[in-house]
């Protein structure tokens, strides 16, 4: 019997163990390290150029909204004077025999205007223009023959914009 079981064990012994990495040798070719490097590296170089560009992006984005914001707080502002600008307006269109109080009416007006023209805003509505429902509030219809159809023929309330942006929209009276 020991005879037998030395067959078995020197049987058990002889077969040969391949290591793991002689296993996968001969199945496929081991990677090369420098090609995974370079991978890793295309990777990370991708990782950097995505990131720069959101950075760009982020840039951008947070400068509109500060001109945006600064425009919008402008626009506002002015808006809230502009009731000012209506009572000069009226003050104008009154008779007065004192010369003096027109002459100080139509200068402070006049100052008025020049601050409105250095922040950018433009007065718009005028008796003639054509009438632009994106700009001018249309609350009377006339028919006039002497004037072309769509045409504004008075104005009630002149209107001001800050570049593309309409501050208030001039109420008028439309020609048919």
């Amino acid at each position: 019997m020991d005879e037998t079981n030395k067959t078995t064990q020197s049987e058990e012994v002889e077969t040969p163990v391949q290591p793991e990495a002689e296993a996968k040798a001969e199945g496929e070719a081991a990677p090369d390290p420098t090609e995974a490097l370079k991978a890793q590296l295309a990777e990370e170089h991708d990782n950097f150029l995505r990131l720069a560009a959101e950075y760009d992006n982020f840039r951008k984005r947070t400068q509109k909204e500060r001109e945006s914001l600064y425009q919008d707080a402008k626009a506002d502002t002015v808006g809230k004077f502009l009731p000012v600008f209506d009572n000069l307006q009226r003050a104008m269109a009154q008779e007065t025999a004192d010369e003096a109080y027109k002459k100080g009416v139509e200068m402070t007006l006049q100052g008025f205007m020049t601050i409105l023209e250095a922040l950018g805003v433009h007065v718009f509505g005028e008796a003639g223009e054509v009438f632009d429902p994106a700009l001018h509030n249309a609350v009377m219809h006339v028919d006039d023959e002497t004037l072309a159809e769509n045409t504004i023929a008075e104005v009630f309330q002149t209107g001001f914009k800050l570049g593309d942006k309409v501050i208030r929209h001039a109420m008028v009276k439309v020609a048919n």
